[in-house]
């Protein structure tokens, strides 16, 4: 059978997010589906895999809704389930900073031609800048683009801080991506109360990206927070390969969850380092009783 990858959100007033959620779990009581799904008072941020009739049914279902007409979903085919079970959640915030934003200083929205156009024009007051974590990075991003070492969606504020030192907040142009968009909605309006002015958002993410402009000026795949871990940008062309094992340190995007329970440490891994390591991440994990 064959599935698809709904990658999507929105912002707009939710007054019960948990009246929501029940919603959602009960028009999936009985479809092919699985998701993971976050709702709160800002909106909602989802990601789900379903048959291709689930999907539509879904997509219809959602749009149905006056609040979540103008969402727009990004979509993959895939061969199989890509989550592991269906997750609807009430969160707090959809991108977790634990501080405010607001929405309405954001950046300005590029579509995908438009940024192959600047990255092609870019010059030295330009900062190509990827917000995503950097296991995310490691594996993939626009090439000349800044990555830096964030772990979490909380150190972004920080981060933006720090930039001030190296690039200056009035002259500086900013192009700032991430997966699908999302971060990309709050972290711009970050750099902006940071007193960046000139800043710019990749509309739709790298996936939005990705499905118009195929690779073009990407290295590597794409993170995607799912079972397959990665994809091509290009369905057509697998790539290059940007990463490396973190044993042997040979080529690989290949990433792993460690086989010991109590870790499931994320972490590159060709195929035979991951056989002799009995898929851990480390020496010690091997050694534990819960792998």
């Amino acid at each position: 059978m064959e599935y698809l990858v709904l990658a999507y959100y929105i912002f707009t007033e939710i007054e019960n997010p948990e009246y929501e959620v029940k919603k959602h779990k009960k028009f999936f009581e009985s479809r092919d589906v699985a998701c993971r799904i976050y709702i709160s008072h800002e909106g909602i941020n989802g990601q789900m895999s379903a048959s291709k009739q689930a999907a539509e049914e879904y997509m219809g279902w959602l749009k149905s809704d006056p609040r979540f007409a103008h969402v727009e979903f990004k979509l993959h085919e895939a061969d199989e389930q890509a989550f592991a079970k269906k997750t609807v959640k009430v969160r707090k915030q959809l991108v977790a900073m634990d501080a405010d934003y607001d929405l309405n200083q954001g950046g300005e929205h590029v579509a995908p031609e438009k940024w192959a156009e600047m990255l092609e024009q870019q010059d030295e007051k330009t900062l190509v800048l990827d917000v995503r974590n950097d296991y995310e990075s490691e594996i993939g991003h626009f090439a000349g683009a800044y990555c830096p070492k964030l772990k979490t969606f909380r150190e972004f504020p920080q981060m933006a801080e720090d930039l001030k030192k190296d690039y200056d907040p009035e002259n500086t142009k900013v192009m700032m991506y991430c997966t699908g968009g999302i971060r990309c909605e709050v972290y711009s309006a970050v750099m902006k109360e940071k007193g960046f002015k000139n800043v710019f958002q990749l509309d739709g993410g790298v996936i939005g990206y990705g499905k118009k402009m195929g690779s073009k000026h990407w290295d590597g795949k794409l993170f995607v927070f799912d079972d397959r871990l990665s994809v091509p940008l290009n369905p057509n062309d697998p790539g290059t390969v940007i990463s490396r094992c973190s044993f042997c340190n040979e080529p690989t995007d290949q990433y792993l969850n460690c086989a010991y329970m109590d870790c499931n440490e994320l972490f590159l891994s060709c195929m035979r380092c991951a056989k002799e390591h009995k898929g851990c991440c480390s020496e010690k994990c091997m050694g534990e009783k819960r792998v």
